[in-house]
């Protein structure tokens, strides 16, 4: 036989001459034997079955002095095999043999069940209480092998490993020592004469500085300016070093006070100032009467015991300037903090609706008799009727125009004679009108929360008031006398007022002052012109986008007129002859709406603004379809922002509701589709 196939039998006999039975121990010695030989003995001895992987090739060496348990054999059989580049996994009653490279994707013993060998491939599972798993990933990585499987799982913050046995123990270890409650707390430092918000933007800047130096774990500083105290958040060193430098700042300086310049980024200074001014000297008295001891005699030593505090407002920069001592000046810039907040706006759009309608009917006969020597005159219902016999009696009006004043409105059927002795007449009239009016008003008026604004459209008419004539005996007497009228100028159209005041919960108490007036149907040109004229004034309270019917009218009148001749009126049928009769009927109805909506961000105002935009050039657009003749075929002007973007929904939770829609909702509406911007027309040659 050639030396190479003896070595293998050669060392299966050596571990065969080895065995002790009454021991049950072994004694291993393998010397260039094939690791298919060495597997085949460990099966024998330990009574565990192996499935082998075709690529689980190669020869080992094994010496062993003194003889072994089973589990020693075990132990030593994976040993040898990790030395070569495999690795044992149980599966069922078998166990694989396979290379390391297919271990953690094969499987692998969880490491909690009960006792494995060193050597043996497993997998266990972290929890971890204090430490981010994500973080232990970079500092473990480098104690698993490059086949060995190492990850973190953030949402339940577990850390899994796939290794070996006693590699798994040995991270166990460091696992357990790392994830340690640290000593990050929070520690709250009040102060007593310095301002919380100065001091922490001292300490931020110092906490920069240590990072760029390459400080770690920098503390976390937050001002709570209600109760001028400092939150400090890190681990004890950190907070014991700012701590320290806290205690060193908080003195009370020496002096009156000092002065600081305030900058407003929403309030007025002007109007913010004698607010102030009035909230400091009560601070200021009550600090004076503590220091005092109070009583009559604190009370006599407090009037120059007042430390000065003096507020003045800049309007060109819009800036407070304060002087005061240390504590009034923290609370002074606490009280400024609260109110120089920016407020929102209230989009107020109103509606006033109004529809009437007017029927009329009239018909009668006036009979008229004219004698100058005598007195005549019968069924006389209208006197201009008498004045028109009279002038046509006086033969100074031939042609009849001075009669002519007696004809009215409608269908008129006059007979009768004139020119003899006596002059009769006989007047029909009948007329009949039905008339309706629509007319709708929608004012809308933008404002700050708590700001009273107004808006007027209409026209100033006049209105004559007085006039005065030289007619009579003295107009020629020292010299002439000019006559004149006094005129007065009244608005006539819509004027709104309003002033909204957002509380909580997106209600709004609003106050209305709303008067729309127009000049009655046929009065213009007149001398005493006649107004139509509508008020109201309110107080209301809305909610964000609800519509709200704030006053109305409904009035339905009806006019029966009629005159007759005594005892000729009331003969039937001919009595018809006699009479004369108007009837009127009047219906008004008339409501005024209103509905609110908070504008609290850019993107709201942006979302109203471009549908009201996108209303006037829409109708821009339809006028402008046609050139305009006589001036060179230009088209109407347009509005300039035919650019404007797309609307676009509001970044905020609250989104505002659809303007376009008449009906409220307890939600917000959904944001409609972009109107888009039609493209300008072509003017026409």
């Amino acid at each position: 036989m050639t030396p190479h196939r003896i070595r293998p039998w050669l060392g299966l006999c050596l571990l065969t001459l080895g065995l002790t039975p009454a021991a049950a121990n072994v004694t291993l010695n393998l010397k260039e034997a094939d690791i298919s030989t060495l597997i085949a003995t460990v099966s024998e001895v330990t009574g565990r079955n192996f499935i082998v992987d075709p690529r689980v090739r190669g020869k080992v060496t094994v010496i062993s002095s003194q003889p072994m348990s089973e589990e020693g054999v075990y132990e030593t059989f994976l040993a040898t095999l990790q030395v070569q580049g495999f690795a044992v996994l149980k599966t069922g009653e078998a166990y694989k043999i396979v290379p390391e490279t297919n271990a953690r994707q094969d499987g692998g013993t969880l490491a909690d069940r009960g006792n494995v060998a060193p050597d043996e491939i497993v997998t266990h599972v972290y929890a971890l209480q204090n430490v981010a798993a994500a973080q232990l990933v970079p500092i473990l990585r480098p104690l698993v092998p490059q086949w060995g499987h190492l990850a973190a799982y953030a949402p339940s913050n577990m850390l899994i490993i796939a290794d070996r046995a006693g590699n798994v123990s040995r991270l166990d270890r460091i696992i357990r020592r790392m994830d340690q409650a640290g000593d990050s707390e929070i520690e709250t430092v009040r102060l007593e004469f310095a301002a919380a918000s100065e001091v922490v933007r001292i300490l931020t800047g110092l906490n920069q500085a240590g990072q760029q130096e390459g400080a770690s774990a920098p503390a976390t500083l937050i001002a709570d300016e209600r109760s001028n105290s400092i939150l400090i958040g890190g681990d004890k060193a950190e907070r014991q070093k700012f701590v320290d430098i806290i205690q060193t700042l908080d003195i009370e300086l020496k002096g009156d006070g000092a002065t600081q310049v305030i900058y407003l980024r929403h309030a007025d200074a002007e109007n913010l100032a004698p607010i102030l001014e009035g909230y400091a000297e009560q601070v200021s008295e009550a600090e004076a009467a503590t220091a005092s001891g109070g009583g009559e005699g604190g009370g006599a030593r407090r009037s120059g015991a007042n430390p000065m505090v003096r507020v003045l407002a800049d309007p060109d920069t819009n800036a407070m300037i304060v002087t005061a001592p240390p504590k009034i000046m923290r609370q002074v810039r606490d009280v400024i903090a609260q109110l120089d907040i920016q407020r929102a706006q209230v989009l107020v759009e109103a509606v006033i609706a109004e529809v009437s309608s007017d029927q009329s009917s009239q018909l009668g006969v006036d009979w008229a008799v004219f004698n100058e020597d005598r007195v005549a005159a019968a069924g006389i219902l209208d006197s201009s009727t008498l004045q028109g016999l009279q002038a046509a009696a006086s033969g100074g009006d031939i042609d009849g125009t001075a009669a002519l004043g007696v004809l009215g409105q409608g269908l008129n059927v006059a007979i009768g004679r004139a020119g003899s002795s006596t002059t009769f007449g006989l007047l029909v009239k009948a007329l009949q009108g039905d008339g309706d009016t629509n007319i709708l008003s929608t004012p809308t008026l933008v404002t700050l929360d708590n700001q009273e604004a107004s808006f007027s459209a209409g026209q100033e008419v006049p209105f004559l008031t007085g006039s005065f004539s030289n007619t009579g005996a003295g107009a020629g007497v020292g010299g002439q006398v000019n006559p004149f009228q006094t005129i007065e100028r009244r608005d006539v159209g819509l004027t709104l007022g309003v002033t909204p005041q957002i509380n909580e919960g997106d209600a709004i108490k609003m106050v209305l002052d709303l008067e729309v007036s127009s000049l009655a149907s046929g009065s213009a040109g007149g001398a005493n012109l006649i107004t139509n004229k509508r008020t109201l004034t309110n107080t209301v309270a809305v909610e964000n986008g609800q519509i709200l019917v704030i006053g109305g009218l409904i009035d339905d009148s009806v006019t029966d007129t009629q005159r007759q001749v005594p005892l000729l009126g009331s003969i039937p049928l001919l009595g018809n002859l006699f009479k004369f009769r108007s009837v009127e009927k009047v219906k008004r109805n008339l409501m005024v709406f209103i509905r609110p909506s908070i504008l609290r961000n850019q993107a709201q105002g942006d979302y109203y603004t471009r549908i009201k935009y996108n209303d006037v050039r829409d109708a821009q657009l339809e006028a402008s379809g046609t050139s305009i003749p006589l001036v060179g075929g230009r088209s109407a002007v347009m509005l300039p922002f035919d650019e404007y973007s797309a609307i676009k929904p509001p970044a905020s939770a609250d989104e505002p509701r659809d303007a376009r829609s008449p009906q409220a909702t307890d939600g917000p509406r959904p944001i409609p589709t972009p109107v888009p911007v039609r493209p300008r027309p072509t003017p026409a040659p």
